[in-house]
């Protein structure tokens, strides 16, 4: 079969507003895969799925919400795997939980009101943003290590609930560097081991990330067989990410995700 009835098929079953030729989709299946080892290795997946589904062809808005739909279920795996560190901070979930909903809802409410000009407006300054949390995660985390003072915590402290909040509203907004946000204001405001931190933090990203995620799926212009498609690759790309993991620099996989971020949003600035 040559491509041209290989991609009139493809029509046939998944529909005409569906980007489905060959090419599209081997472009979304590599950038789900990539995408999924990149999260389990370093962080910043969505920065190569998201312009990739903008390369098919998808109008921003709705390549937004079909990419956290396709990506949440890969962040399930983390918190699994954590649940040793998770052990004694379930007031800790259930406050900065609650919170995190109510600012992922807000977040997803916003996107999917706002005009398709303003988000494409916007869109290449989140790129570029997402990439500098990806520069200075590394310094984060050494700085989350560095400053403990043995200070108690006030959960209920307006400042961990506002930061917590607008971290929320973002990550349903848009959602790339999320995770570094989170361990910022986490690092910022308790007074715990990294790892524990870091436990916490994929819970709260799992918490705002699934209820945008529901969101879009229920109120958004999902495209579910591309979801369907890139969550399938995306898993894939975690397993073996994880196998890959100790061959690969972080901090070069890290560096070459934010050049290629830095590319697609000049790309998108210039468009």
């Amino acid at each position: 079969m040559n491509l041209f009835l290989l991609d009139s098929s493809l029509t046939s079953v998944l529909g005409a507003s569906v980007p489905t030729s060959v090419r599209s989709l081997l472009i979304l299946a590599t950038a789900a895969l990539i995408a999924g080892a990149i999260n389990a290795i370093a962080g910043g997946g969505s920065l190569i799925t998201f312009p990739a589904l903008l390369a098919v062809g998808l109008p921003s808005v709705t390549a937004n919400v079909t990419n956290t739909v396709a990506l949440w279920p890969g962040t399930i795996g983390g918190s699994v795997a954590y649940r040793r560190e998770l052990r004694c901070q379930s007031k800790r979930i259930w406050i900065l939980g609650t919170v995190g909903f109510v600012g992922g809802l807000l977040g997803s409410f916003i996107l999917l009101i706002s005009p398709q000009s303003v988000f494409d407006l916007i869109v290449p300054f989140l790129i570029l943003f997402a990439c500098g949390l990806l520069l200075v995660q590394k310094r984060i985390a050494k700085w989350i290590l560095t400053s403990r003072d043995g200070k108690g915590e006030n959960l209920l402290s307006p400042g961990i609930l506002l930061g917590q909040f607008l971290a929320a509203v973002y990550g349903g907004y848009f959602g790339a560097g999320l995770g570094i946000i989170t361990l910022a204001i986490l690092g910022l405001f308790l007074d715990d081991d990294l790892q524990r931190i870091n436990a916490l933090k994929g819970v709260l990203t799992l918490i705002i990330n699934g209820i945008a995620a529901l969101y879009f799926a229920v109120f958004g212009n999902v495209v579910w067989p591309l979801a369907l498609l890139m969550a399938v690759c995306s898993w894939t790309g975690g397993f073996l990410g994880v196998r890959v993991a100790r061959r690969l620099n972080p901090d070069v996989l890290r560096l070459l995700v934010v050049i290629y971020g830095i590319v697609v949003s000049i790309r998108l600035m210039l468009s």
